[in-house]
């Protein structure tokens, strides 16, 4: 007697299958070849192969025809600051007129000018409010989403607000990545002492956000504008005693060394990186840790300095890419655009960008063991698309091509 499957197992097929487990334009052109089909035994990836082979092992199963359209892992958004209040619509007109980024800060705009508008918010108030921008990266195929901390700069702002990020991943269907982010500017009440609050950090706020189990890593701004990587440095030590992975802002408006500050302390990722310099480049490789690109942010501070893209490919570097979603510097919520951005600005080809919003994304929040790829055993998020060739995804900008979101096994069609 043959015995029935689940009746959670489904067979996506006849479909252009993306698996992105290797990397390179030549891996992704075979794969696009022939169509393949993808078996889902409850939410875990159970065999990628023909469709005969699959119906054969898997009888009963639902067979469900993508009608030779393209099949990718559902995308990963590493880089968000999409939870805050307000918004900064203003400082983009005093950008067009001159002033810099590093200025409007000074004067009490950028990150400080939000964590008022944030702080009078309650942990429902900023879940709601970040729905709309949350909803609009599901559209664009996103099915795990990290959102960080950082606009509260008290401790009960900044638990709101990873509560807040938590109640997100209740409300729609993603999975979500809380970062702390306390570390992300000095807020008044510091009265100017940055080594006060880096010691507060860690002896009092690092340990309540990790008792209550609300964040999976912690983050910093290195920068001259916010902590030196000495005050970082002893943050980071502290966040690994407790057990929490770390992930650094790094060298975005300046060479502070960031990305060996990062390497150094064994991050997950250093985000940013348009000043970072050859040794950085080096310290990166040898650490193993993914630079993550964020070219909403150079694009809308209108940056020159391009990060050191042909280096960190020719170092193995792992390269994500990222929206950067937040209220001032990149108020980007779709990730399409984000790939389309970091090939006409930073060059990266269609593999690359497939990649880096995919395996990459998902090494940068320590989930590639899980997700990021199509392989038996991992985790069946999955995106279908209205397109056959992946360049299609990178193309266009401003494309509305999703046609399903697959979560945990099931299809969420849009």
């Amino acid at each position: 007697m043959t015995l029935q499957p689940p009746s959670a197992t489904r067979i996506f097929a006849n479909a252009r299958v993306a698996t992105c487990s290797v990397a390179g334009r030549e891996a992704l052109a075979a794969e696009m070849r022939e169509p393949r089909a993808v078996a889902a035994v409850g939410a875990r990836i159970a065999a990628v192969g023909t469709q005969a082979e699959l119906v054969q092992r898997f009888p009963g199963a639902q067979l469900l025809d993508l009608d030779g359209q393209l099949l990718t892992p559902g995308f990963i958004d590493c880089h968000t600051h999409i939870v805050h209040g307000g918004n900064r619509a203003g400082e983009f007109e005093r950008r067009r007129a001159g002033e810099t980024y590093a200025s409007i800060a000074r004067g009490g705009g950028g990150i400080a000018a939000t964590v008022a508008a944030t702080r009078a918010l309650s942990v429902e108030a900023l879940a709601a409010t970040a729905l709309p921008r949350v909803d609009a990266l599901l559209a664009d195929g996103v099915t795990t989403l990290e959102i960080k901390s950082g606009y509260g700069l008290t401790l009960p702002s900044e638990l709101a607000m990873l509560r807040a990020a938590r109640r997100i991943g209740e409300l729609r269907r993603v999975s979500v990545v809380t970062t702390f982010l306390g570390a992300h500017a000095l807020p008044p009440e510091a009265g100017g002492d940055r080594d006060a609050y880096i010691e507060l950090l860690c002896a009092e706020w690092l340990p309540a956000v990790a008792a209550a189990k609300l964040a999976d890593a912690v983050d910093a701004f290195c920068e001259g504008i916010a902590f030196s990587p000495e005050q970082v440095g002893r943050l980071f030590a502290r966040a690994r005693e407790l057990g929490l992975p770390v992930k650094l802002h790094a060298d975005q408006l300046s060479n502070m060394h960031g990305a060996a500050l990062a390497a150094r302390c064994g991050a997950l990722s250093a985000d940013h990186l348009e000043h970072t310099d050859a040794a950085g480049v080096a310290a990166l490789a040898r650490a193993g840790s993914v630079a993550v690109l964020l070219p909403g942010a150079f694009h809308f501070l209108n940056e020159t300095q391009l990060p050191p893209v042909a280096a960190l490919r020719q170092a193995g570097v792992p390269l994500a890419i990222a929206t950067d979603c937040n209220p001032g510097t990149s108020p980007l919520t779709s990730l399409l655009a984000a790939l389309q951005l970091a090939s006409h600005y930073f060059g990266l080809d269609t593999a690359e960008c497939l990649h880096g919003v995919t395996r990459a994304a998902a090494r940068a929040l320590g989930l590639d063991a899980d997700r990021g790829t199509i392989e038996p055993g991992k985790r069946c998020d999955l995106a279908l698309w209205a397109a056959r060739d992946p360049a299609e995804l990178v193309h266009g900008l401003g494309a509305r091509l999703l046609r399903w979101r697959v979560v945990g096994g099931e299809p969420q069609t849009m």
